[in-house]
């Protein structure tokens, strides 16, 4: 997630810069969005990822067309939702398709479209596509996913929350002990220590989630949650690096103490990418 718990500030560095009352008080509205959403089932989380990729999808073009690297909002729009259904309807396959359908079309559309660098064009809009509708269909698989007594929605929950724990735990570490920058020329907040407080609270919590919310042994989750640590992180970075790029602080003010939607959603989108495709291949590598 956006300013994850190795993105705190250092020990040296003072304040986080959060508003943590307003932070928490959204975090609460967030979170009783997701739990509605999977108490409908499968179907209410997919539609709340729709909507989260048409916003996210808007948030990121509208910062990139004020930096003069404009991308095709309805196009993306379009194929973003086309992508997401695809998923529901097919499947991993649909998924496939409609990616490789989407990149064509990208590509059409830069070559007899775009002003100007017809390569740079492409590559902002397939980096937007692939970042944004992509991850997020395959976060929304995972409420899909049912084998060997797996459910779905608990699934939902259990990555959820080790991002959340990844969030807290590394905040908490990186406040405390953060003294060693960890990638400065990214993200020169961000701490190692920090990094440690990420991944050992999200194999507590991965294992204690595993536990008793999914009935799987508990020694998945210490390596569940790690792994979900490190993409949260990724995620994170990545996001961080774009934000440097073009020289913005927060994607947007939509969601106070937060920032924009893809502030707070960075680190899920490849941490629900990853669960989805560990828990799809289990089946094969059993």
């Amino acid at each position: 997630m956006a300013r994850s718990g190795t993105g705190e500030k250092l020990r040296s560095g003072g304040r986080t810069g959060r508003n943590l009352p307003a932070a928490i008080a959204s975090g609460l509205v967030l979170a009783a969005l997701v739990i509605a959403s999977l108490l409908i089932g499968p179907i209410g989380w997919y539609l709340l990822v729709a909507a989260a990729v048409v916003i996210g999808t808007a948030e990121v073009a509208r910062r990139m067309d004020e930096a003069g690297r404009g991308v095709p909002l309805i196009l993306l729009l379009v194929l973003g939702q086309a992508t997401i259904w695809a998923s529901w309807f097919f499947g991993p396959e649909g998924l496939a398709a409609l990616g490789a359908l989407s990149g064509l079309a990208i590509f059409l559309f830069s070559l007899f479209r775009a002003e100007g660098d017809f390569l740079a064009h492409a590559s902002n809009a397939l980096f937007v596509y692939f970042w944004i509708p992509v991850l997020a269909s395959l976060s929304a698989m995972v409420a899909t996913l049912g084998y060997e007594g797996l459910n779905g929605s608990l699934i939902v929950v259990a990555f959820l929350l080790c991002v959340i724990a990844s969030d807290v735990g590394g905040f908490a570490a990186g406040v405390a002990f953060g003294r060693h920058p960890m990638v400065p020329a990214i993200s020169p907040k961000k701490s190692w220590e920090g990094f440690a407080g990420s991944v050992i609270a999200s194999a507590v919590v991965g294992a204690l989630a595993m536990a008793l919310l999914v009935d799987s042994h508990w020694g998945f989750g210490l390596v569940f949650g790690p792994v979900l640590a490190v993409c949260a992180t990724l995620g994170d970075l990545v996001e961080s690096q774009f934000k440097r790029t073009l020289g913005i602080k927060d994607m947007s003010r939509l969601i106070p103490g937060h920032g924009g939607l893809m502030d707070r959603v960075d680190g899920i989108l490849p941490a629900g990418a990853a669960t989805w495709l560990f828990l799809w291949a289990l089946p094969v590598i059993a």
